[in-house]
């Protein structure tokens, strides 16, 4: 069996320094974490990720058996579950991570944060691709459930305990059970504006309609205190 010296350098190399990326990623974002070997030894967010490198390259060479019992054997030590055919790119962080479950299909983008409970899941009525894809600089708060094929855009969070089942759009805060959108580009968002599924809700319209109408009488009555003389 011939050995490419320089191939296998570089992989070394590589891994290196992915191990070295996700210490860091975890030192700037932790301000618990007090050193790299503390990371390194301690954190179960990062033995999961480094066991799932391993299993998704495993994976992409159809090793399927070998792929899963390295992801089942990093869930039983973490608790966290990571499905070698996802696909995760750099400076992911898994913050606390028990009982994180990331589906076969999800996507990750760079530098995401995922806090524990997390759910990025499947609804069970898809085939294919089940699972969403998040963008770069993605936060999910801790006990949410991200469940479908659609995206979450980049630079936005998901609040806790929020239940995801429609795309979210870039640069947004999405909050609430089904999740709506409440700023977006760190603006408020109206509830007149909130898209309810991309159809027209006739009761949040019949509130809106109400809410404007009550700012309009509280403006009318503000200016008529102010225009009373004192007494």
């Amino acid at each position: 069996m011939n050995f490419d010296i320089d191939s296998m350098l570089k992989s070394f190399k590589k891994v290196k320094n992915e191990i070295k990326n996700d210490i860091r990623v975890i030192r700037e974002r932790d301000p618990a974490a007090t050193s790299d070997l503390e990371v390194a030894l301690l954190y179960s967010g990062f033995h999961a990720v480094l066991a799932y490198r391993l299993s998704h390259k495993l994976y992409k060479h159809n090793k399927h058996f070998a792929a899963r019992m390295v992801s089942q054997g990093a869930r039983f030590l973490t608790g966290i579950e990571i499905h070698p055919g996802a696909k995760i790119r750099k400076g992911l962080f898994i913050d606390h991570g028990s009982a994180v479950v990331i589906g076969e299909t999800a996507e990750i983008g760079d530098n995401c944060t995922i806090y524990q409970g997390v759910t990025l899941g499947g609804t069970g009525k898809h085939v294919g691709k089940r699972h969403p894809t998040l963008g770069d600089n993605v936060m999910i708060g801790s006990g949410a459930k991200v469940l479908g094929p659609f995206k979450v855009g980049s630079n936005s969070k998901i609040a806790a305990n929020a239940v995801v089942l429609e795309e979210i759009p870039e640069n947004s805060t999405a909050v609430g059970i089904p999740a709506r959108v409440v700023k977006r580009a760190g603006t408020k968002v109206s509830p007149c504006d909130l898209d309810q599924v991309h159809l027209p809700d006739p009761v949040a319209q019949e509130l809106c309609k109400l809410t404007i109408r009550i700012e309009q009488l509280e403006k009318q009555l503000a200016e008529k205190e102010k225009g009373e003389p004192q007494k």
